[in-house]
């Protein structure tokens, strides 16, 4: 891969990495916490509401965009090992691919699909909720250690490129 296009795709990875971090952080740090403190059917409804609003262009373009970016700067570090920064390169993309985007895929997403299958006013919703609040919010707080650590990483190749 040509010099500028690897140095581009680094700094995507490392922005778009840490875009995708800051979204999740604000989610395990607050917003989850927020939306349990609410009465069961408001908290459903909300987070409800949240997962069809969040499926965005522009999130998404962000969330597999960086997949994409980071993918391709994995690779270009298995097949040229030698260069400085090429094990954070691996590194960040294996956080990122893995931590985040498979985890969101294996994860979260089959709570939310779940979760717009429950109606507010359903018998057993108060525990369904609780269930779905601990369970997603465990696995976000993976994605935003990987999407952190990915970042950092993506950082750390650009400084080893840039003195090396």
């Amino acid at each position: 891969m040509p010099t500028g296009v690897l140095l581009t795709l680094t700094w995507l990875s490392a922005l778009g990495s840490g875009v995708v971090a800051g979204v999740f952080f604000a989610f395990s740090s607050f917003v989850m916490r927020a939306l349990a403190r609410l009465p069961p059917a408001q908290g459903i409804l909300a987070m409800q509401s949240i997962n069809v609003v969040a499926v965005t262009p522009a999130f998404m373009a962000v969330l597999f965009g960086t997949a994409l970016a980071a993918l391709a700067v994995a690779v270009s570090a298995l097949f040229s090992w030698e260069r400085p920064g090429a094990l954070y390169l691996l590194l960040g993309g294996a956080l990122y691919v893995i931590g985040v985007v498979a985890v969101t895929a294996v994860f979260n997403v089959p709570r939310n699909n779940a979760l717009a299958a429950v109606d507010p006013a359903q018998a057993d919703a108060a525990r369904l909720w609780t269930l779905y609040v601990s369970g997603w919010t465990a696995w976000n707080h993976v994605r935003t250690v990987a999407g952190l650590g990915a970042t950092v990483s993506f950082i750390l190749a650009l400084r080893a490129r840039s003195s090396g």
